[in-house]
C-alpha cells in the first residue's frame, strides 16, 4: 500500500538523480529548539547549514524571513506578499520544483512545505530522512553559503491551510471538525512540567503525538500512518485542525493526513502559544 500523495515526499536517491537541474530548488529549513522557562526558544540553523548542506541548497530562514516577527509568538504566518517576496529573493519561482529538508527535526521541513503550499506553490516536497537520510544514502555535502538567482513568485494563497484563534474556537464544538493536538501525551494532558503558560489542551481536541507518525527522520509507511490517523478519528472527519505549541510540529500531523489522502486539513498557526496567553480561552487538564 502506497501513499495517496507520494509526490509530497522525495527520497534521497531520487534527489541525487535530479541534483543540478535548472528547475530544481533545494532549501535547508533547519531550526533548533532550546528549552526556555515556558516552552522553547528557537535558534537558527544557519551555522549547521554552513558546516554541511546538500550541494547547491540555499538556507531558508524560518525564524525571521519566513515569519511575521511582530506577533510575539515566535512563528507566525506572514502575509502572502511578504512570503512571495521572500521566496523570490531565495530564488524560488512558481515553475521551480522545490525540495525542503532539515538537519534537525523533520517538523521544520514540513513547516516550510506548509508555507509554500499555502502560498500556492504546486511543486514542493519534503526530503524523507532529512540531511541524515541524504548522508546515509551516500550523498555528498557542501560547506559555506550558496544562493540561487532571484526569481519572481506570484502568490496564489490556499486560505484553508491555516486557521486562526477565532476559527479554532468556533470549531471547538463543531462535530464536523476533528481538532488534534500533536504534542506529547503529557503536555496534552497538562501533567508535564512543560507548557505554554497554562497547562492543558483545547476542549474536545484529541491527541496524536507527532512522533507516532515518524520512524526516526522518516515518515512511517502508509498502512502505519493510516492506522494511527484512523484511530484518532482524523481520516473519518470531514475537516481536521492540527495544533501544537507554535504551529510547527502540528504540520507533521497535517502532512501525514495529506500523504494518505485527508486533504481537508488546516494548521492552527498560533497554537498553544497564542491560545494559552488568552485567559478567556478554556483549557482542559487530563487525558483524552
Amino acid at each position: 500500500m502506497t501513499y495517496q500523495h507520494p509526490e509530497f515526499l522525495t527520497e534521497p536517491e531520487t534527489l541525487a538523480e535530479e541534483l543540478g537541474r535548472d528547475d530544481l530548488r533545494v532549501l535547508d529549513a533547519t531550526v533548533f529548539l532550546e528549552p526556555a522557562e515556558n516552552g522553547y526558544r528557537a535558534a537558527s540553523g544557519i551555522d549547521r547549514y554552513r558546516e554541511a548542506h546538500i550541494p547547491g541548497a540555499a538556507f531558508m530562514d524560518l525564524i525571521r524571513r519566513f515569519s511575521d516577527t511582530s506577533t510575539g509568538l515566535g512563528f507566525s504566518l506572514p502575509s502572502a506578499d511578504d512570503l512571495a517576496a521572500a521566496l523570490g529573493q531565495l530564488g524560488v519561482g512558481n515553475h521551480h520544483r522545490v525540495v525542503v529538508y532539515s538537519t534537525g527535526h523533520l517538523m521544520w521541513a514540513t513547516r516550510a512545505f506548509w508555507l509554500l503550499r499555502w502560498a500556492g506553490h504546486d511543486h514542493v516536497s519534503v526530503l524523507n530522512g532529512g540531511l541524515a537520510g541524504w548522508r546515509d544514502a551516500g550523498g555528498a555535502v557542501a560547506t559555506g553559503d550558496e544562493a540561487y538567482p532571484p526569481a519572481a513568485f506570484e502568490p496564489r494563497p490556499r486560505p484553508d491551510m491555516f486557521v486562526d484563534k477565532r476559527a479554532t474556537l468556533a470549531a471547538m464544538d463543531d462535530h464536523a471538525t476533528c481538532t488534534v493536538n500533536a504534542l506529547s501525551p503529557g503536555v496534552y494532558a497538562g501533567t508535564s512540567r512543560m507548557h505554554y503558560g497554562r497547562p492543558g489542551h483545547i476542549p474536545n481536541s484529541r491527541n496524536l503525538h507527532y512522533e507516532r507518525l515518524l520512524d526516526g527522520d522518516r515518515f512511517r509507511p502508509a498502512p502505519e500512518l493510516e492506522a494511527a490517523l484512523s484511530e484518532t478519528g482524523l481520516l473519518d472527519a470531514p475537516r481536521v485542525i492540527s495544533y501544537c505549541g507554535g504551529g510547527i510540529s502540528a504540520t507533521i500531523d497535517a502532512f501525514a493526513c495529506l500523504l494518505v489522502g485527508q486533504e481537508n486539513v488546516a494548521v492552527y498557526d498560533g497554537s498553544m502559544s497564542e491560545w494559552a496567553r488568552d485567559p478567556s480561552l478554556p483549557l482542559v487538564v487530563g487525558e483524552a
